[in-house]
């Protein structure tokens, strides 16, 4: 039986897709997130670690929140956009924004714990935060636990322009794009 390519949403970003490798020399796809990879995006959510969990959500969330899932699968390309990591047809990250203002979005990144420290939230926000220019915004701002450490080591490559504000045990942060 063949298999036929999924169907794109209309305003699929195509040209959003690459290929590249990371620091280890693993190849990874990146591409605009589909409606139809909600089943990989709940799996991957599901093999993450409780503590990967607790910083992305800041919850000890037991298993995925189907209304999560399907916001993030379902986006409109400009002012909300996901990006998901994927190897070997498997989807190992997901980094997004949202816009909050004209010129702001906030933004999210989850990587799954056996791939995490090898580039792949690096390349996700990279490639987020380029597509984020072109569709007219200056900043990404997120809150970000005050012991998440990797986080805001990887928030810090995107741009020289990062302001932080503790708050509550949480950074506000703010970075120029």
């Amino acid at each position: 039986m063949a298999t036929t390519a999924p169907r794109l949403p209309s305003a699929y970003p195509s040209a959003l897709v690459e290929v590249g490798e990371l620091s280890d020399g693993a190849r990874v796809r990146l591409r605009p997130i589909r409606p139809d990879d909600a089943l990989r995006l709940e799996r991957l959510l599901h093999r993450l670690s409780p503590l990967t969990r607790y910083r992305r959500f800041f919850t000890p969330v037991p298993r995925p929140d189907l209304d999560v899932i399907d916001r993030l699968v379902h986006v409109d390309y400009t002012d909300r956009l996901a990006m998901i990591a994927e190897v070997d047809d498997e989807v190992i990250g997901v980094a997004r924004y949202d816009r909050v203002t004209a010129d702001e979005a906030e933004v999210a990144v989850v990587v799954e714990d056996a791939w995490q420290g090898r580039g792949v939230g690096t390349r996700l926000l990279w490639r987020l935060s380029a597509a984020a220019r072109e569709r007219g915004l200056q900043a990404f701002v997120a809150e970000v636990q005050g012991e998440n450490r990797p986080m805001m080591g990887l928030l810090r490559v995107l741009s020289d322009d990062v302001r932080w504000e503790l708050s509550d045990g949480a950074y506000h942060v703010r970075i120029g794009l």
